[in-house]
């Protein structure tokens, strides 16, 4: 019934002052990082961790993030575009970010941050940042709603949206399905930390149940989502699917290890 669908025709822009515009995405990607900014001054308050540190971290973390993300999408996804026009992979206000390759830049981030910290080891760091980190995906989703991308395939569920800026056809909202998932599991963690729980778990535990939430998740929402490139339609499971399997299976390991 057409009638039990949502329009969505949300203008992403938030703010336009002359040349300078406030796009819900950047204010939604920020704010995951000042939030989170405060929990981990909360987490190195209560274990007497060292709070000035917190600026570099967040300078290693930014850094891993984006550059990650943008790597991750121009090689995943659009790799013969861009290693022939390398100068483009700059252009990181054109769009164009990938989770994994956030994933995988934050890791190492995290790795290169801790070697030069070595009070604030590798997994006891990363155990920890899964709080804010679960947050800062769920907003990021959000992000991705108001801008009308990464949306799910043709369906006649009654909670569909009708991306109006897209094609007049009711689809999954998967930016949604994903913005919850991982929004619970942020709950989850925040309650455990708060709780005491988590802090007694083996080192990488809190890490491996992280990635395999995420990522498990975001295979399975795969199947509902419209394919972000046309080489994936060719494919039996998408980019996401692909990229999403060996981080879960090293969070399987991490949870599951003796």
């Amino acid at each position: 019934m057409i009638f039990a669908y949502i329009r969505w025709n949300v203008s992403p822009e938030l703010l336009t002052l002359g040349p300078i515009q406030l796009r819900w995405y950047g204010l939604l990607f920020a704010t995951g990082f000042f939030v989170g900014f405060y929990i981990m001054q909360r987490i190195y308050r209560r274990e007497a961790r060292p709070e000035k540190d917190l600026d570099a971290l967040l300078g290693y973390l930014l850094l891993g993030t984006i550059l990650g993300a943008r790597l991750g999408h121009c090689l995943f996804y659009e790799p013969e575009y861009y290693l022939t026009n390398p100068i483009e992979i700059l252009k990181i206000w054109e769009g164009g970010l990938a989770s994994h390759g956030g994933t995988a830049g934050v890791l190492l981030a995290l790795y290169l941050y801790a070697l030069r910290h070595p009070d604030q080891p590798f997994l006891w760091l990363a155990d920890r940042l899964t709080i804010p980190t679960a947050l800062t995906a769920s907003l990021i989703r959000i992000g991705n709603l108001f801008n009308s991308e990464i949306f799910g395939k043709i369906t006649d569920v009654p909670w569909a949206f009708i991306f109006e800026r897209v094609d007049p056809h009711p689809r999954h909202p998967t930016q949604i399905y994903e913005a919850t998932t991982y929004l619970a599991l942020f709950f989850l963690l925040l309650y455990l930390y708060a709780k005491g729980s988590l802090q007694s778990w083996k080192v990488g535990r809190p890490l491996g149940l992280f990635l395999t939430w995420v990522f498990g998740a975001r295979i399975l929402i795969e199947f509902v989502k419209e394919p972000q490139e046309a080489f994936q339609m060719a494919l039996p499971v998408n980019m996401g699917q692909l990229l999403s399997l060996p981080l879960v299976g090293v969070g399987l390991y991490l949870l599951l290890r003796r």
